[in-house]
């Protein structure tokens, strides 16, 4: 095996993105041979002992996503220090190895969610200046009017700055509540919800119903599918081009 940077054979072995990667370089959570490493330094993992949080990292998992349909109240975490159930509880404990939620949904809502050991996808799913697109389908209280769908299409001040533009269908509605259809290009918190309300419009549930191209389809709340390479990895960006994890 050759040298890599660090920030590299972390994601490679499941841990988390590549950005993630360098965050715990720089809070001192990465030795090699037992030195603290900085940002830049390269590793061969045959020659050299790499450990994050006092854990030897391991080679690069076999490469693995599920797609999984989260029920509300389910958390999207690895772990929870107040023992909720988490995402992970809903898959096997034999494939657990190096998983985690890709991205995030609030406790409340339910729907599709990436559960990867690939650091890249990770990153590239996250981040949005690799412009995926996520479909939600949201039931709101009331029936917004068409200035109101506008203004959310538009951007809505959210934290001091102004959101990316939006895809905002009114697929039903009443005076009473109302579906709609949105497809989102980046990930605040709770992003959906609070817009929704500064509008004058409480969620009262809110489904991710696809990925990008993937479709959360018949899979059942509370169950997960595997993906294969082929479905995953058109996800994966390089230049423009998709990129193959060919471990």
């Amino acid at each position: 095996m050759t040298r890599q940077r660090l920030q590299k054979l972390i994601a490679a072995a499941g841990i988390c993105s590549r950005r993630r990667a360098e965050d715990l370089l720089r809070q001192h959570r990465v030795k090699v041979n037992g030195q603290l490493a900085a940002i830049g330094d390269q590793a061969d993992l045959d020659q050299d002992d790499v450990e994050v949080d006092g854990r030897p990292l391991q080679r690069a998992l076999v490469p693995r996503v599920l797609l999984l349909n989260k029920p509300p109240g389910v958390i999207c975490s690895c772990r929870d220090p107040q023992q909720r159930k988490t995402v992970l509880d809903l898959v096997p404990a034999h494939l657990r190895d190096g998983l985690h939620p890709v991205g995030r949904l609030d406790a409340e809502s339910r729907g599709a969610l990436l559960l990867s050991n690939q650091g890249e996808l990770t990153l590239q799913l996250t981040h949005p200046r690799y412009n995926h697109c996520k479909t939600y389908r949201v039931t709101v209280a009331g029936l917004p009017p068409e200035k109101q769908l506008r203004q959310w299409r538009r951007g809505v001040v959210l934290d001091g700055t102004v959101t990316r533009p939006a895809e905002v269908t009114l697929l039903e509605g009443t005076t009473r509540s109302s579906v709609l259809e949105v497809v989102l290009r980046e990930g605040r918190n709770r992003q959906i919800r609070r817009i929704a309300l500064s509008l004058g419009h409480r969620v009262l549930d809110l489904q991710r119903i696809a990925i990008g191209d993937l479709v959360l389809g018949s899979v059942a709340e509370g169950c997960w599918r595997e993906l294969s390479r082929q479905e995953w990895s058109g996800l994966i960006q390089h230049r423009g081009r998709p990129l193959i994890n060919k471990t």
